[in-house]
């Protein structure tokens, strides 16, 4: 089955200050683009069957950076959009963790549901099931998904076989390239995590 590259999207001028979400009218900054850039060029070979992204703005501006060298559109995968936040979205993070919430977020995730929104643990639910049907269209292409921090994360903590309590372990920065190998034979492998470009 399927080589499959997960790409969380380039930084945007509030990455690491608020936590955006869904909100529409987010994208790359100024940075982001060189960095989205670097990304592709990680990407450039072996020829990429298919590049797929997260509706979310920033994720398809990344994406099509990334799918420009290959002569490919990227095709909207709606399961891999980012964590419904509810009520949390657009706040900022520095606000987000003064509430007693946040404590779950970083040492219990799969117990979390934000307000108004999704859990965790159905966010993980749905990507992971995205992935695997891209895989499983694929045959042996190697095929880009750009997504989102803790979409990212959570697929990895399940391809690892690690809890979904221990994701926040794993380091996922803009712009950075993980590769999961889908494979019939011996079983799904994680083969690299947070590739970034020099």
């Amino acid at each position: 089955m399927a080589v499959i590259h997960l790409v969380r999207h380039a930084p945007t001028p509030e990455t690491g200050a608020k936590l955006t979400g869904r909100l529409p009218g987010v994208g790359l900054a100024d940075d982001g683009r060189a960095l989205a850039r670097g990304a592709a060029e990680l990407l450039r070979t072996p020829r990429l069957g298919a590049v797929y992204t997260s509706p979310i703005q920033r994720c398809r501006e990344t994406a099509e950076i990334v799918a420009e060298p290959h002569g490919r559109k990227a095709e909207v995968l709606t399961d891999v959009q980012e964590v419904d936040f509810g009520k949390w979205q657009g706040r900022t993070l520095a606000s987000l963790r003064k509430l007693k919430a946040w404590d779950q977020v970083v040492h219990h995730p799969s117990r979390m549901r934000f307000p108004d929104g999704e859990s965790l643990l159905e966010a993980q639910q749905r990507a992971v099931a995205a992935v695997e049907g891209v895989a499983a269209d694929h045959g042996r292409d190697h095929v880009s998904i750009c997504s989102h921090a803790d979409i990212i994360k959570a697929v990895l903590s399940h391809y690892l076989g690690q809890p979904l309590d221990l994701f926040q372990r794993i380091l996922v920065s803009p712009a950075s390239v993980s590769t999961i190998h889908l494979g019939k034979a011996g079983g799904p492998m994680v083969i690299s995590v947070n590739r970034r470009h020099a």
